[in-house]
């Protein structure tokens, strides 16, 4: 895959004594922790209880929202401001549980569309859409409509295009829960090959698929961080 991107520092996300609104309570509370990616680019996991609050910390850290309080830099950009939160949005890619893309498009349209946000050429798009199609096992798929595809294969489509994005830093929001355990090995393995280029963190709700699938588990319970061996 192209890459010609910045080196990811050690600490990629460094959190404060932050607080994350969700409606009208908080889905982190007064949380402090460092989540680092080198050497060796480990894949990073948020267990958290409500799929709307993993939602709420991959936006935080996606650049779409700031932070309620504390301070949160991700990618060395500080996020209680404008400029920062710009910054990350071009430089992370984020797979949903909840697809928020278009579902008339086919799987390769998808992808085609977040090679797009990388910014090249269309023949460079569509050689790094083919090439990230066949890694992901979804070449078979390719021109099958998003809303016809099995639940698996429309979640890894979406790892896809946010793969296709070539970002820093891959944020996951609740992509494994609620699968099959031979579901979620195989995806673990694809986002395992897909750490070797990006920093990935995952959030969700479930505790056996973080386990399987991350280097490191950051627990937050009741919007704080649990201690390890809790």
């Amino acid at each position: 895959m192209p890459s010609g991107r910045a080196v990811m520092g050690p600490n990629p996300v460094i959190a404060a004594g932050i607080g994350v609104r969700l409606g009208r309570g908080y889905a982190v509370r007064a949380a402090s922790f460092r989540l680092g990616a080198e050497p060796g680019r480990p894949v990073l996991g948020i267990q958290i209880g409500d799929p709307a609050e993993a939602t709420a910390i991959v936006d935080l850290l996606a650049g779409v929202a700031r932070p309620a309080y504390g301070e949160l830099r991700v990618l060395g950009h500080d996020m209680a401001t404008v400029r920062g939160r710009a910054a990350v949005r071009r430089r992370v890619g984020v797979a949903r549980r909840t697809a928020r893309s278009l579902p008339w498009l086919r799987v390769r349209g998808l992808v085609l569309h977040g090679a797009r946000l990388a910014r090249h050429g269309e023949t460079d798009r569509q050689l790094l859409a083919a090439a990230i199609l066949d890694e992901l096992g979804l070449t078979p798929w390719a021109d099958v409509p998003l809303r016809t595809v099995p639940e698996e294969v429309g979640r890894r489509a979406r790892l896809a295009a946010a793969a296709a994005h070539q970002p820093e830093l891959l944020l996951l929001d609740g992509l494994l829960d609620g699968l099959a355990l031979r579901e979620i090995t195989g995806l673990a393995t694809t986002i395992r090959a897909l750490s070797r280029a990006s920093g990935v963190v995952i959030v969700g709700c479930d505790s056996e698929a973080l386990t399987l699938t991350c280097d490191e588990v950051l627990v937050l319970s009741d919007g704080v961080v649990v201690p390890a061996g809790r």
